[in-house]
């Protein structure tokens, strides 16, 4: 079907609402190819439709399995598709997947946990205690060090080192599909930056996960690509999606002032606001790149093997199918779960950290200003242009 009635799929105003847009797609054509700079991809966007892409055997997450004319394209992440950044989990499959994400889980037990949400709460005041005067940017002052200052500690990036991984970071974080040279000399830049904590590693080891890492592929249970490529994804998605989860929750609490109230009343009902927060106006735009290894029907479409698909978790998470009353913000509603997250084999491995650091952050914020009110225009506020994530450049506050 043609989208020539649909809203803009694409610019500053569907950054900013995307939602009337997936709204259109969902009731006239749910499963659509769209044109993207040198190939044209899938998009998914009902509930239904995206379970089934998310846990279908045949869509491999493996960019050799993607059509000459994708590869050419320079999509995806990292967009030459090296091997030094590109043999980690989130583009592995079957036994392969299991492996990697295997060495990667030990840093996400329930004891470190505990212990990373005491740190989390450490770095929050921190970051708090800083602000002066009435006023305050909340991604820059909050969002966006927290979520950096944790995954790093998690990985043992030296402190001295943390401010270069920051700024090549917020490059892909917020990019457009476009930007590709931009994006690319930011790929090159974390290559060399981590080439070169990996060879720390190897003579000044210490207690954290790279340090794991490392010791492992000593003993060959990694090679160095996937070494690599395992902290690359680790470190960018390990923070953008919490730097996104917790601007956007902030900003939902702001334009539903009663909500907040709610929450400051009584702190238990947070970690349900949280994943209402994920449902309501999520971190990911669309599942990272997935590609047929054989003829797959989603949604009463085809797709031949090669062909790029998105599954839009933004549009699945307000399908009116799945979810009542989906554009009411409601934490503690009860029915289907979020795709938020993903679904099936490839479902996010740091969910819980991300989810801790949202309640840390977003429940101290509401304690210690409960006058906090947008310093703008909802409507104006900036929004990366990413076809991967959804989240804000800034949030400017009044604090008191």
């Amino acid at each position: 079907m043609s989208t020539d009635s649909c809203p803009p799929l694409s610019g500053p105003s569907f950054d900013a609402d995307p939602y009337p847009a997936y709204d259109w797609l969902r009731r006239n054509a749910p499963v659509v190819r769209l044109p993207l700079p040198g190939c044209s991809a899938w998009l998914v966007t009902r509930y239904e439709d995206a379970v089934a892409a998310l846990t279908h055997p045949a869509l491999s997450k493996d960019p050799a399995a993607g059509s000459p004319e994708w590869r050419a394209a320079r999509l995806g992440l990292p967009l030459d598709h090296r091997p030094t950044m590109a043999s980690h989990m989130l583009n592995a499959d079957g036994a392969e997947h299991a492996r990697l994400r295997r060495l990667a889980s030990a840093a996400f037990t329930p004891r470190r946990m505990r212990g990373l949400r005491a740190r989390a709460q450490e770095v929050t005041d921190e970051l708090l205690d800083r602000l002066e005067g009435p006023e305050a940017d909340l991604i820059a002052a909050l969002a966006y060090p927290l979520p950096i200052t944790i995954i790093c500690d998690l990985l043992g990036v030296p402190e001295e080192d943390r401010e270069e991984f920051h700024r090549h970071a917020s490059v892909i974080d917020s990019a457009a599909v476009s930007d590709i040279d931009k994006v690319t000399e930011a790929t090159d830049a974390l290559e060399r930056f981590l080439a070169d904590l990996v060879a720390l590693k190897r003579t000044r080891p210490g207690d954290d996960l790279l340090t794991d890492l490392v010791r492992r592929s000593n003993g060959g249970e990694i090679d160095g690509d996937e070494l690599i490529s395992t902290a690359f994804l680790l470190l960018t998605a390990g923070h953008e999606t919490t730097v996104a989860l917790i601007g956007n929750g902030l900003l939902a609490l702001l334009r539903h002032p009663g909500q907040a109230a709610a929450l400051r009343a009584d702190p238990a009902l947070l970690p349900d606001a949280i994943d209402e927060m994920l449902r309501y106006d999520g971190p990911v735009r669309n599942a990272t790149w997935r590609f047929p290894t054989a003829p797959v029907v989603i949604g009463g479409q085809e797709m031949a093997p090669g062909e790029p698909v998105l599954v839009s978790l933004l549009s699945a998470n307000r399908d009116p199918a799945a979810f009542s009353d989906p554009d009411a913000f409601s934490p503690g509603r009860v029915g289907e779960p979020h795709l938020a997250f993903g679904r099936g084999p490839h479902y996010c491995i740091g969910a819980a950290l991300a989810k801790i650091e949202a309640e840390v952050a977003i429940g101290t914020v509401l304690r210690r200003y409960p006058d906090l009110a947008l310093a703008s225009d909802a409507a104006g506020l900036p929004w990366w242009p990413s076809a991967i994530m959804r989240g804000l450049f800034s949030l400017p506050v009044r604090l008191r």
